[in-house]
């Protein structure tokens, strides 16, 4: 069985004890003073006031425990019917409140029947009479007594009760923030070898950034040098080409002129175009 449903399944005893310990002791505030006489009985009123407030107090701590357990619970179902249970709890505890203010009216209610049989019993004389007061008086005392000392351990286990519950609560709230530290710190393991194995990567691309500019700017030298030793061969190619179209017109031209000139066709400057094209030769 889970860790939570024990606890929740302990919470739930304590619960049961202390709510019918609380229901006996508001019963027997309910019928204080029935008594012939006071001195008589068991407990006094302020010391069952005592334990009944004492029980209160611990059926609000079981609640704070149950409210903190059952969100933990394993499935759905549970945490539903965990939080109906607090809620029937919580309204329990309600009614208790109010049977315990209904239970000291009718003590008090007691005690004044009882007071006025004593009164009556007190003054009506004799041996019998004399004795009962001794009695009542040393009794008052001893009660008196015993009614400070309790009420002084009341408050004592009451205080420390709630030191308790106040240090359960920041165990608890340790354990739920070591538990949030360690998934944090695996999460942050996680993550730091995703950033070394990030950080490689970038190193590469960068690697291969560089790698790929140098690439880029030696292919845009190489291709600017064939295009300009392109261009370059090309307009001399049409340079030639339009010096042999010259020179092959001056030729037909010098070719269709009377022979009456006797001009020598070798002469060196007779051409001008023949001339330019044996210089670029």
């Amino acid at each position: 069985m889970d860790e939570i449903v024990k606890a929740v399944e302990e919470v739930k005893k304590q619960w049961d004890e202390t709510s019918f310990q609380t229901q006996g002791h508001i019963k027997a505030i309910e019928d204080y003073g029935k008594s012939s006489a006071l001195s008589g009985e068991k407990n006094s009123l302020p010391r069952l006031n005592g334990l009944v407030q004492d029980g209160l107090a611990m059926l609000n701590s079981l609640q704070l425990k149950l409210d903190t357990l059952a969100p933990q619970l394993p499935t759905y179902d549970e945490v539903q019917s965990t939080q109906a249970l607090l809620e029937n709890w919580k309204q329990q505890s309600q009614s208790l409140r109010i049977a315990l203010r209904h239970a000291n009216l009718q003590a008090k209610e007691n005690s004044k029947k009882t007071a006025q049989q004593e009164r009556e019993l007190l003054l009506g004389g004799g041996s019998e009479s004399t004795a009962r007061r001794r009695n009542l008086q040393t009794k008052a005392g001893m009660t008196s007594a015993a009614e400070s000392i309790t009420e002084s351990l009341r408050r004592t286990h009451q205080l420390m009760a709630q030191e308790v519950d106040r240090s359960a609560t920041t165990l608890m709230t340790f354990e739920e923030s070591t538990g949030t530290l360690k998934k944090a710190e695996s999460e942050y393991k996680g993550h730091q070898s995703l950033l070394m194995r990030t950080r490689n990567l970038l190193s590469t691309m960068q690697r291969q950034d560089v790698i790929d500019r140098v690439i880029f700017v030696v292919g845009f030298l190489l291709f600017a040098l064939a295009v300009c030793y392109v261009v370059s061969k090309r307009i001399g190619i049409l340079k030639l080409q339009r010096l042999v179209v010259a020179s092959i017109k001056a030729g037909m031209f010098t070719g269709q002129q009377p022979a009456a000139n006797n001009v020598p066709t070798n002469t060196i400057g007779a051409n001008p175009a023949q001339n330019v094209l044996r210089d670029e030769l």
